[in-house]
This record gives structure tokens, sequence and C-alpha cells, in this order.
């Protein structure tokens, strides 16, 4: 430990849930695994762990309005953006879109969004 440090906090939840379910009962009354010796349940996923999962209906939404809209003006800058290109293009887009979007992590996902976008015209330029 070194020196002027306060001291680490306590954790008193030491044996994390994970480890509890996995350890196996002793049939002992006393110690880390007391208990009856029963078989562990394999138990179902709950509703609250698929949340903000992308459904198949909500996919296609997405994907008819983009083809019918097209981009936002905010997008087609972040477009041009990747299109120009040079050294700190990946930091201006994300900067721009940060400031639009309000979250790192939707600048984010903005940001691959539309790289996305831009590899798909160029595949359909190539190919064309």
């Amino acid at each position: 430990e070194a020196k002027g440090l306060p001291h680490p906090p306590h954790n008193y939840n030491s044996i994390s849930l994970d480890s509890k379910l996995t350890m196996a009962r002793s049939g002992i009354a006393q110690g880390a695994n007391k208990g009856h010796i029963t078989e562990q349940r394999e138990r179902a996923p709950r509703p609250s762990q698929s949340k903000g999962k992308l459904g198949k209906r909500t996919a296609l939404c997405r994907e008819i309005a983009r083809e019918v809209a097209g981009l936002s003006p905010y997008e087609r800058r972040i477009l041009d953006m990747i299109k120009t290109g040079g050294s700190s293009a990946d930091k201006r887009v994300y900067k721009y879109a940060k400031r639009r979007l309000g979250s790192h992590k939707r600048a984010l996902a903005k940001r691959e969004d539309i790289k996305a976008v831009n590899s798909k015209m160029r595949a359909k330029q190539a190919g064309a």
C-alpha cells in the first residue's frame, strides 16, 4: 500500500452473485457452502435482459424510412466529413455528432452508422 493513500474500501460482499450460483453446497450447516445439497436449476432469461434489442420489424421500418427520406442535413455533413477524410476525420466527426446528439454513446453509434452508409454507397458505385 502506497504511503499517504487512504485505505481501500472494504468489500463486505466479497463473494459475487455468480460464484454463489456456481458453488456446490456441502450439506454442512456452517461455512461458505452451507446448506442442503441441491441441484441448480437453469433459470429462464428475464424479459428485462432483452431490453433494447433491435427487432426485425423495427429494423425493417428504419431501413425503409432511411431509403425514402434519405439523410438529414447534419448526417449529410458528417458523410461529407468522412468523404473528405484527413488524419483527424474520425475525431472531428465524433465531436460534431456529440454536439448534435448530446452523448458519447450516440455520437459513436451515429459515426459508425454513417460510415456504413458511406461504404454501402461506395460498394454500389463500384458495382454499377
